[in-house]
């Protein structure tokens, strides 16, 4: 709020009863973005000519201003954006939560839209947060009104809309989709905070152990940033002594940020060393098959407000390196936590990424399937492995069969060798010649163990190299 007395855009801040009111916004509120060039982190986006920098600077072209979904999550500013497109060609703004409105809200805002473009040739701009909330019936009557363009609807959603959107509403609209803030975008936005006169106004200087701290705890979230730093100040005014001198500006400490959010500093780099040293901790000790460990690293990267999606990859990548086919359901399981972290996000990431880590550690290590890639690629490399055999290769189009005979002229033969279908053999295994020339009989990459799963395999592989004749 302006010392004016007048909120974010310029309105009067009052009561129910109409009469003006002291209550001070949240310092996230106060310093939303009023412009462009205040918004932090959605570069790519908003570069000039985008549709989205387009819609917000009132230029929808001939055919009207497009609807828009903003997809990212939180605190990246999609209700920010809304608030920017509602002031484009002074245009009416009303919004709405999924959460509380229903069908009939809906209609009721189409309708006076409606009477608003009528009678004072001025669109309004619909605010729907939380979209994926609507059922299937509740998005559908949105379709009259978009279509018809009576409304510029601009939703937000931290869910995939290709599963939460239904078809029609999503073709109507353009898909926006928004990233988290760079830790040097977050750290801009406390900065700005700090002296900004909507802000602490000069009050308040933030130390640079507290930016960090407050940083790292933000995950990328401009929102989350704010509201811990106002705690914070608040923590930083409560520890001046009664009658004392309060100093100007009054330093908020990492202390300060640590009781008011109630979070220890984690020592944690997540650009520098510290970044590849926890993360190689918890990949050594899912190898290792300490549960306990692996789950103590997890829970650092995770408090150190570490991307869960470069943790999930990270539990991918160990489950086929170490695990492997020693027991195949830990790649499952891994790629099932990846998929659902990108879809559900913190805090709740964090129990799928403990199933992962835990099934992972608890299960029996290969890394044969690992090994063998490693082999082949060594081979490959050391320009060892010839033509594919004639009987292998591609005859699926024009010229195949004049090129293979050629192939086998030149080899000496006096026609290709038949290719052999395996499902035509009794125990579906056709023996014949797989490996180019130079590596038939020396190429020996998979090694399978005699741990988990993989001892049926062991046993499985040595009868089809006997079978093979290799």
């Amino acid at each position: 709020m302006a010392q004016d007395g007048t909120d974010l855009f310029g309105a009067a801040a009052q009561a129910a009863d109409g009469a003006p009111t002291s209550v001070v916004p949240p310092l996230a509120v106060r310093m939303r973005p009023r412009s462009l060039d205040e918004v932090r982190g959605q570069a790519d986006v908003l570069r000039p000519g985008s549709p989205l920098r387009r819609l917000v600077e009132g230029s929808g072209g001939a055919a009207g201003p497009l609807s828009a979904i903003l997809w990212g999550p939180p605190g990246t500013g999609k209700t920010t954006l809304a608030h920017l497109v509602a002031t484009a060609s002074e245009r009416e703004f009303v919004e709405l939560s999924a959460v509380t409105a229903g069908v009939k809200d809906v209609r009721q805002v189409m309708e006076q839209a409606q009477r608003t473009r009528d009678l004072y040739g001025r669109q309004t701009v619909l605010f729907l947060d939380e979209i994926h909330r609507f059922t299937k019936a509740q998005q559908d009557a949105l379709l009259p009104g978009v279509e018809n363009r009576q409304v510029v609807l601009v939703a937000a959603t931290t869910e995939n809309p290709s599963f939460s959107v239904i078809a029609p509403l999503l073709s109507r609209s353009m898909l926006v989709t928004l990233v988290s803030l760079t830790d040097e975008d977050v750290a801009d936005v406390l900065t700005r905070a700090t002296a900004d006169e909507r802000g602490l106004a000069g009050a308040y200087a933030l130390a640079d152990d507290a930016r960090e701290h407050l940083v790292r705890l933000a995950g990328g979230d401009a929102r989350r940033a704010l509201t811990f730093l106002e705690a914070a100040a608040g923590v930083a005014d409560d520890s001046v002594a009664p009658g004392a001198a309060r100093p100007e500006p009054l330093v908020v400490t990492l202390a300060h940020t640590e009781q008011a959010v109630a979070h220890a500093a984690v020592r944690y780099d997540r650009t520098g060393d510290q970044h590849y040293d926890v993360a190689s901790a918890l990949i050594k000790s899912m190898r290792g098959s300490d549960v306990d460990a692996a789950l103590h690293y997890l829970a650092r990267m995770l408090e150190a407000g570490e991307d869960p999606r470069f943790i999930a990859r990270r539990i991918v990548i160990s489950a086929s390196e170490d695990v492997g086919m020693a027991d195949p359901t830990a790649l499952q399981t891994a790629v099932a936590a990846m998929h659902a972290v990108a879809q559900i996000g913190m805090p709740e990431a964090r129990i799928i990424l403990a199933q992962a880590v835990v099934h992972n550690a608890l299960a029996p290590k290969s890394n044969a399937a690992y090994g063998g890639i490693n082999a082949a690629i060594a081979d490959v490399r050391a320009g060892r492995g010839g033509s594919v055999p004639l009987h292998l290769r591609g005859s699926g189009y024009g010229g195949a069969s004049r090129i293979a005979e050629a192939s086998a002229k030149a080899a000496g033969r006096s026609k290709a060798p038949a290719y052999v279908y395996a499902h035509d053999e009794p125990d579906g295994v056709a023996a014949q010649q797989y490996l180019p020339d130079d590596l038939a009989g020396a190429a020996d990459y998979y090694h399978p163990t005699d741990r988990g799963f993989e001892a049926r395999l062991q046993e499985r592989w040595r009868w089809l190299r006997e079978r093979l004749g290799r």
